[in-house]
């Protein structure tokens, strides 16, 4: 059932306990193929359950991670809520109308996005202007189309290598379908061009060498600038997108090259701040949108909400511009008017209908990132802190681990104020065959990716694989081991005597980990 279907199966005449899915249901709805379960486990394929999952050591959230008790809790109050709106007793006549629950949808995103604003800092007033997207991927597509409204040629969009950013990115950008079917609920043609959209042309800039290791970041800048500037001489819009941080934990290209370019050419390049990780503070946050950058977070990563949940930050400025102009007849099957903010013009062109998985998912990430503001960021730093020594230390001492080299976290030419988002967070590390030293391959590294999900009572959950190179002329992919929100949270409970209790965890993971690599 898609989210158009639910709006139109949902009647007043049921009780209010089965007026909607249920909350597990509708945790899976409203997002595209990436989103379905697999009927033999009950997970989707990042092996996270839309119930809670007490009983899995959760290190993944660069990837995704199951919903907590506290988010499923909170998911399921929202979800009994608006069941109880549809149940009003002078309804209990008549079918409940699209536009009902249309209106009840578009008065709870509303409310979402207010709170949104404020657990980042930002002026609920005269702050941004928020979309909400069923994805991080869903957010590139809405980026791109808004960023070449106004050009009269393919413009260029630059981004880093999909294997730091998303399979999906690349299609996403150049206005193609990236999935097998929308967060609307259509069948289409994955790598078809989506009705009406404008092409791009895309260019992706590797951040690794061929063998994993990073590349320069003056190398990388000069790259994108070398872009830049050939499309400014071709009369091309440009979106730069800037990840922070990419899928092995990479700012690229650096914020002071963004900067510079966007200073460069103010009129005709745009800077989207792929933030999906959700992996940067309040203060960050706030940097890039005083820039005039839009930014993309999601709810599913560092701060652990279900998959899938996407938002890209508007800064008023440009949002002046861009609320006067329509982009809907490009995104009918992705987005709902309700997930736009009130006053744009592209708003009114898209269907008015509900999309409640999208709804509930965005509860349980607030539930979560309520939990984490909570905690101080000198607290939060400490912990961050001891959590990444112990991974180092663990991965530099095991012959059968090799930690990729992640560049020192910087933001220049923001303030250099002391904040968590300067910590690594992300620990990708390669496998190693216990007698021979050589590398273990992609397929292999897979393979243990999916068996450490699927091992009996210790399952472990970590970031899926990342493809990074060869080594030895053997194709390898990275592994990734990160800290979360919901794990600082869980530290720092007992005034922080669950500290410990967290890193033994970690170290049990990775002990699993290896107890596989002995095995092949």
């Amino acid at each position: 059932m898609n989210a158009i279907e639910t709006s139109r199966a949902v009647t007043p005449a049921q009780d209010a306990a089965g007026q909607l899915p249920s909350t597990g249901q509708l945790l899976v709805q409203g997002g595209d193929a990436r989103i379905a379960l697999n009927p033999a486990t009950g997970a989707n394929k990042y092996g996270c359950r839309p119930q809670p999952d007490a009983n899995i050591a959760a290190f993944g959230s660069a990837t995704s991670t199951s919903i907590s008790e506290a988010a499923f809790f909170a998911a399921n109050q929202l979800r009994n809520r608006v069941a109880q709106q549809f149940a009003a007793p002078e309804q209990a006549c008549s079918p409940l109308s699209n536009r009902d629950a249309a209106g009840v949808y578009a008065d709870e995103m509303h409310r979402i996005r207010h709170e949104l604003i404020e657990l980042c800092g930002l002026d609920n007033v005269h702050g941004p202007d928020i979309v909400f997207a069923a994805s991080g991927t869903d957010s590139h597509l809405i980026a791109a189309q808004l960023a070449a409204c106004a050009a009269e040629s393919p413009p260029r969009m630059l981004i880093v290598d999909p294997a730091e950013t998303g399979s999906g990115v690349p299609a996403a950008l150049s206005g193609r379908h990236f999935s097998s079917r929308t967060a609307l609920g259509d069948a289409v043609t994955q790598g078809a061009m989506i009705e009406k959209s404008a092409h791009a042309e895309v260019v992706a800039i590797p951040i690794r060498l061929a063998d994993g290791t990073p590349r320069n970041g003056a190398d990388i800048d000069a790259d994108f600038e070398r872009q830049a500037v050939a499309a400014a001489a071709a009369g091309q819009r440009v979106l730069l997108t800037m990840a922070d941080v990419s899928k092995t934990g990479i700012i690229a290209p650096s914020v002071a090259c963004a900067v510079a370019l966007h200073q460069r050419f103010p009129d005709t390049l745009d800077v989207l701040v792929d933030a999906c990780q959700f992996r940067i503070a309040p203060a960050t946050l706030q940097a890039y949108l005083a820039q005039g950058f839009m930014v993309g977070v999601t709810g599913s990563k560092f701060i652990t909400g279900p998959s899938f949940s996407g938002a890209l930050f508007i800064p008023a400025p440009l949002s002046k511009k861009l609320r006067r102009i329509s982009v809907a007849e490009r995104l009918q099957v992705y987005s709902t008017r309700a997930d736009w903010p009130l006053g744009w013009e592209t708003a009114g062109h898209l269907e008015d209908v509900p999309n409640f998985g999208l709804l509930l998912r965005w509860e349980a990430a607030l539930k979560e990132l309520r939990a984490f503001r909570s905690v101080s960021n000198a607290v939060t730093t400490h912990f961050l802190h001891t959590f990444a020594a112990a991974i180092k230390q663990r991965l530099e001492h095991d012959p059968l681990f090799e930690a990729l080299p992640v560049p020192e976290l910087q933001r220049h030419p923001f303030a250099d104020t002391p904040n968590w988002d300067n910590i690594q967070t992300v620990f990708p590390f390669l496998l190693l065959h216990p007698l021979s030293g050589r590398p273990v391959d992609s397929a292999q590294t897979a393979h243990i990716y999916r068996a450490l999900q699927e091992d009996g009572d210790e399952r472990v959950q970590l970031a899926q694989p990342v493809a990074c190179g060869t080594r030895d002329g053997i194709a390898v992919s990275a592994l990734r081991i990160c800290a979360s929100s919901r794990l600082v949270v869980e530290a720092m409970r007992r005034n922080g005597s669950n500290e410990q209790a967290v890193l033994a965890r970690a170290r049990h993971a990775l002990d699993q980990v290896a107890r596989l690599v002995r095995a092949l």
